[in-house]
């Protein structure tokens, strides 16, 4: 049937829809029942026994949100049934045009406007559906009554605000009555909207520029924040939800870079980026550029002078890679795979709608530039035309012509159910019937059967025009960085290798071959990095901040002695560059690492090194024998810092690639603290007595506290230290050597040396920070702490939050009988039965005070978050310190915290809320591993290197940050519950 000027929906001879179901049925019956009470037309229909009756009650059973329309609005519905709907379409088109117009009204306030806008669309969009579903029209004249909407509706907001600015006093327009006229705002069209192919729900994609040369800014100062500022209430005008709805939500993402550029942009600007930093994905999106809203003529010469740019003047087979590789990241970003129907991405989706727009577009980016037809904006013409020009075949046309008016019927149909701006198929089967028996099928298995061959049509296709995928996606293009001068094509090929500033780039990778280096300075070197460079561009060019990533490895290699060796083993080892390329992109805590000590690096010249567990036994021969060589104690402490450091980025590697886990991180940081505070504690022993000699039957045992206590330590962490020592003091009371010492001051200099060992700054950075303020009496105490007085002061003097440090008290190293005895004070302590309420309650303050002088910066604070890693601990401490009196068992040692608590827990605490404390430590520890591991201070997803967002997600084991919070709060909230009833706060 023609859709003419008296086409009314009373010429549907057959509903070609049914009703969803009798239920369905039944209440949209009601519906218009209800309605028939206001409109007698409704009323009319009713008493009727017709065709129209039938459509009316299958199109409001199948789509909730045209039954809504009529409810809110039954004098559309009247008019639907009762008038030609053509006309009615055209005049609402018409109206939106001039809903500024105060020659027409005479409120014109922006409220006004909205208003009209969206009572335009809501009419717009109610008859063309209606029209749609009663197929007296087709998909190309859907997109069209759409898209001439969507001009309009735009073309009216700018001139309503550029009036507006003309009355705020910030323009000067050529003619009040014309506001666009001359004003120099282009409003480009991009995407479907260009196209005049716009969903039935869709979004608009505008792009904004201004012309200065205009000169309607009254302050030329002032213009990029004036039409900026007219840009954002464009937005509002058009997206804002009202009672009436919304006109279009609007998209300004297709800017020139879009996260550092105002609303609005200069003409000179745009066409300085276009022809400088231009992509080929924004080629592809100019060819349907068209001006809808503003000063067309200027917005008309604008697409023109960027034909160059999305044209090129030569057949331009390189870009076909490019394109595909975005349809490539569509795919594995979305996560469409296979052709399925349930739950199918009709847009982006293997056969779908974006795979016809990418084959017709490659093409014309190919030959657009030779073959001025080639450069329409629409789908189905272009086809056309490249029939014509024999880049397809007919059949292939017609083919792809059927297949996309299809789909995009499938997708209208998918949008009139909600009004949602989706393009997913049902993933259920009674919603997939709804759209099956939109489209006219009997059942969801016809509609099934049709829509897989289409899919896969299309797929077949498109497989066709990329069967050389592989070869093109593997040539780079220009990579030349000789000369004093920047190559253009090489620049191209940077950009397109994802990096921001080709520029600095090509300068570095020109200082590299300029051997400036000493890593560079030998002719194989710069032979063998030559090589590498292709591979290294690809790897990194990956990462969303490759500049960045590219320019750490740039510090990297500076400060490298010599570079054959490592440039040799990355050309012959994929795997290790790709290693390199995760540390520069995702950890720029490591990346520093080892720019300051690139001796780090060597370990990863193991080829067993991911796997290697990083046991305490194979840490220590590392270390040990790295320290043997030592000839003196400064060399000793230089060797340790080296070695730790080593070990401890090689803990963070294997972390960083997902060969151990947090747990198994946090041990092994543990372990190397361990060993290194042994070691350097023999270096300060062996000096002490150098200078002041021997103590008769002194003893030295180091107790490690907090996260050191209990193997938790993280990569950088502070340790927590508390030196105790014994004498027989029935022998002497100094030291037998040059500068004899009293045994307090024996005792206090040798824990000074331990701590300057282990902190002070060297030419090979620190050790550790140490802490001691968790020794008897805190700061106001004695550095060294003889073990009768540690032990008189936990009994007698201690508070509740000493004892509960106590629980994670383990002797790390010294002489094995003063250990023992360390060990057995703190079981004695430990196993003390106390007043489970008095414990309680010190616990319960504890937690308070904390939680006021520290509260958490946001959810990413794990440890100080209310049902955190502080809630965690508190709960195994507090049922540690309680155990005896309640007859639970306690732990023989210090354990991790969640090992202690599965030994204090049965018996103290429900099964499940153990398994879930359980569970949230699980969580934070993993979590927390990672961030320390790979930035230096909190972490922050908005600033954090895209690939650290990956692993935190990986590290919980979740498949985006969004659920990776819920998860937080989840457990987060469950622990709080938990803690308050454990402690019963």
């Amino acid at each position: 049937m023609t859709f003419t000027e008296t086409t009314c929906l009373s010429d549907i001879e057959t509903s070609p829809i049914r009703p969803l179901n009798q239920t369905e049925a039944k209440s949209a019956l009601s519906d218009l029942k209800d309605i028939a009470r206001e409109r007698p037309e409704v009323a009319a229909l009713l008493a009727s026994d017709s065709v129209l009756k039938d459509f009316i009650i299958a199109a409001f059973s199948l789509s909730p949100y045209m039954r809504d329309t009529a409810r809110v609005a039954p004098d559309l519905l009247a008019l639907a049934i009762s008038e030609p709907l053509l006309p009615r379409i055209h005049q609402a088109i018409s109206d939106a045009r001039r809903a500024w117009d105060p020659a027409l009204y005479a409120d014109t306030s922006e409220a006004a406007v909205m208003t009209r806008l969206r009572q335009a669309k809501r009419k717009v969009a109610f008859l063309t559906a209606m029209a749609d579903l009663g197929r007296l029209i087709d998909g190309r004249q859907t997109t069209r009554f759409l898209s001439d909407l969507a001009e309009a509706a735009v073309s009216a907001a700018v001139d309503h605000l550029l009036l507006a600015a003309e009355a705020g006093g910030k323009l000067k327009l050529k003619d009040s009555a014309r506001p666009s006229e001359g004003s120099g705002l282009i409003v480009l069209g991009m995407g479907k909207l260009g196209a005049a192919e716009l969903n039935y729900s869709s979004d608009i994609d505008l792009v904004v520029f201004f012309d200065p040369q205009a000169d309607v800014v009254i302050d030329r100062i002032e213009a990029t924040e004036t039409f900026a500022r007219l840009v954002r209430r464009l937005i509002r005008i058009m997206q804002e939800r009202t009672a009436d709805g919304y006109v279009f939500r609007t998209d300004l993402r297709l800017r020139p870079d879009p996260g550092a550029t105002p609303l609005a942009i200069s003409v000179d600007s745009a066409m300085l980026y276009y022809e400088g930093r231009g992509q080929n994905w924004e080629r592809a999106a100019f060819i349907k550029a068209k001006a809808i809203a503003g000063d067309i003529a200027a917005g008309e010469q604008f697409v023109r002078d960027l034909t160059p740019f999305v044209f090129r003047k030569y057949l331009d087979y390189a870009a076909i890679a490019d394109i595909h590789s975005i349809k490539r990241q569509i795919h594995v970003h979305k996560g469409h795979g296979e052709i399925a129907v349930k739950g199918h991405n009709i847009k982006l989706g293997r056969g779908g709608i974006r795979e016809i727009e990418f084959f017709v577009q490659t093409q014309q980016l190919i030959a657009g530039g030779r073959m001025p037809a080639l450069r329409l904006r629409a789908t189905e013409p272009m086809l056309v035309e490249l029939a014509k020009a024999n880049w397809i075949d007919e059949a292939t046309c017609q083919e792809l012509t059927e297949a996309y008016w299809f789909l995009r019927d499938v997708e209208h149909r998918v949008q009139m159910v909600r009004d949602e701006q989706t393009h997913l198929l049902p993933d259920t089967e009674s919603e997939l019937k709804r759209i099956a028996y939109m489209m006219g099928f009997a059942d969801t298995a016809e509609f099934s059967t049709a829509l897989v061959k289409v899919l896969k049509t299309v797929e077949r296709r498109y497989g066709a025009l990329f069967e050389q995928e592989a070869k093109l996606s593997s040539e780079g293009g220009n990579l030349v960085f000789t000369g004093q001068r920047d190559d253009p094509d090489t620049l191209e090929t940077l950009r397109k290798l994802g990096f921001q500033r080709p520029e600095a780039i090509s300068q570095t990778i020109r200082t590299w071959h300029y051997g400036r280096y000493r890593a560079t300075q030998s002719v194989e070197a710069r032979e063998r990095l030559t090589e590498l460079t292709p591979d290294l561009l690809r790897v990194f060019g990956q990462s969303k901040r490759a500049d960045e990533a590219l320019l750490r490895f740039d510090h990297f290699i500076s400060g490298l002695p010599a570079g054959i060796q490592l440039f040799s083993l990355l050309g012959n080892n994929p795997r290790l560059l790709t290693l390199i390329f995760n540390v520069m992109s995702s950890a720029p805590r490591l990346a520093e690492i080892i720019a300051a000590r690139p001796h780090v690096f060597d370990g990863m010249l193991d080829p067993t090194l991911l796997a290697e567990l990083p046991t305490r036994r194979y840490l220590a021969e590392r270390i040990k024998g790295f320290v043997a060589g030592a000839r003196h104690y400064e060399d000793v402490l230089d060797r340790l810092r080296i070695i730790a450091a080593e070990q401890r980025f090689l803990i963070g590697i294997r972390l960083l690639t997902g060969a151990i886990g947090g747990k198994q991180a946090a041990r092994a940081f543990t372990h190397v603290a361990d060993l290194i505070v042994e070691a350097a504690l023999d270096a300060v022993r062996r000096e002490i007595e150098t200078a002041h000699g021997t103590f008769p039957g002194g003893r030295v045992a180091v107790v490690g506290m907090g996260k050191l206590g209990s193997f938790e330590l993280t990569d950088g962490s502070d340790i927590d230290l508390i030196l105790l020592y014994d004498y027989d003091g029935s022998a002497a009371t100094e030291s037998v050597g040059p500068k004899p010492l009293d045994a307090t001051r024996y005792y206090a200099r040798m824990t000074q040396r331990l701590i300057s060992a282990l902190s002070a700054p060297t030419s090979e950075g620190v050790l550790y920070e140490v802490d001691m303020r968790l020794r008897p009496s805190g700061n106001k105490g004695p550095v060294a702490t003889r073990i009768t007085s540690f032990a008189k002061y936990q009994e007698e003097e201690a508070w509740t939050w000493e004892h509960m440090a106590l629980t994670r008290a383990r002797v790390v190293c010294g002489d094995e009988n003063l250990a023992a005895q360390t060990e057995a004070t703190i079981r004695h302590i430990l196993d003390r039965k106390r007043d489970v309420a008095g414990i309680a309650k010190d616990v319960g303050e504890m937690r308070g005070l904390i939680e006021a002088e520290k509260a958490p910066k946001d959810l990413w604070d794990l440890k100080l978050i209310p049902g955190g890693l502080v809630d965690i601990e508190f709960i195994a401490q507090f049922l540690m310190l309680v155990a005896p009196a309640r007859g639970a068992a306690l732990p023989e040692k210090a354990f991790p915290t969640g090992e202690a608590l599965a030994i204090v827990g049965p018996g103290q605490m429900d099964a499940n809320d153990l398994d879930t404390v359980e569970e949230a430590l699980r969580l934070y520890t993993e979590i927390s591993q990672i961030v320390r591991l790979c930035i230096d201070g909190a972490f922050d997803p908005k600033e954090a290197p895209a690939g650290l967002i990956d692993l935190v997600c990986r590290a919980g084991d979740c498949p985006d940050l969004r659920t990776l919070e819920g998860e937080i709060k989840r457990l987060s909230k469950a622990v709080r519950r938990i803690f308050l009833a454990t402690v019963k706060v």
